[in-house]
């Protein structure tokens, strides 16, 4: 009988490794940048407009708007916008190269949520399939709440749309549109799937606080305030 053998696997120098890795983050650049909008990959071209730099995000503001930080510990996660009766929570989390987890953590949140008592039913929405669910509340009636995610290279963006733009399509237009034009930076640093892309503060609130611990009088130029601790995804 024959034997066929096969060749051996050349193993990769330390340049090829990294060439190797550049050309996949490239790649992943170029498959992102045929979606017609955001949310953008901080290295894709995208529109410009009024963003507040919170480090790994850049966040859409504007004169109507209400900024929260959500906390975990001490390090921000999140951020949520106020506008009209209604919140917009989103949190950036790290995901794999080569493929999206909005499906796994569809499911995880739709497990969460009927666990609790409440109800979930996917739909298809303005990114794609999105979740609607019904929350229990405490002492009250059920909320509406939309679960929507949204797969980047190398990133997952989740957003929470709750209060009247749940159901009131015209509220609802005003912050996907936030959505539409958040800029995730990702980061070269190596991170594990579902780990929370850490935001900060933007560098003027920074240098007031910091000014005011020091004791120095200045006017107060951050426009966040400090949201509720949550629980991360895993």
């Amino acid at each position: 009988m024959r034997k066929v053998f096969g060749r051996r696997r050349r193993e990769e120098s330390p340049a090829e490794a990294v060439e190797a890795e550049q050309t996949e983050q490239v790649e992943q650049v170029e498959r992102a940048s045929v979606r017609e909008s955001g949310p953008w990959d901080s290295e894709e071209s995208h529109s410009e407009r009024e963003r507040v730099d919170l480090g790994g995000m850049r966040l859409p503001v504007d004169p109507g708007f209400e900024v929260q930080l959500n906390l975990a510990g001490e390090q921000i996660v999140g951020a949520v916008v106020m506008f009209n009766e209604s919140a917009l929570q989103v949190h950036a989390f790290a995901a794999p190269k080569r493929s999206g987890i909005w499906d796994e953590v569809r499911g995880e949140l739709a497990e969460g949520v009927k666990s609790a008592g409440g109800t979930a039913e996917e739909r298809e929405g303005p990114f794609g399939i999105e979740l609607s669910a019904q929350v229990p509340a405490d002492g009250g009636a059920p909320q509406p709440v939309r679960y929507l995610g949204v797969d980047g290279p190398r990133w997952f963006l989740r957003a929470v749309i709750s209060g009247r733009a749940a159901l009131d399509a015209e509220v609802a237009a005003t912050l996907e549109g936030v959505i539409r034009d958040i800029v995730v930076v990702r980061g070269d640093e190596p991170m594990a799937p579902k780990e929370a892309i850490e935001l900060r503060l933007p560098p003027e609130a920074r240098n007031a606080m910091e000014q005011q611990e020091a004791g120095g009088d200045v006017p107060d130029l951050s426009p966040f305030e400090r949201g509720p601790e949550i629980a991360e995804i895993r």
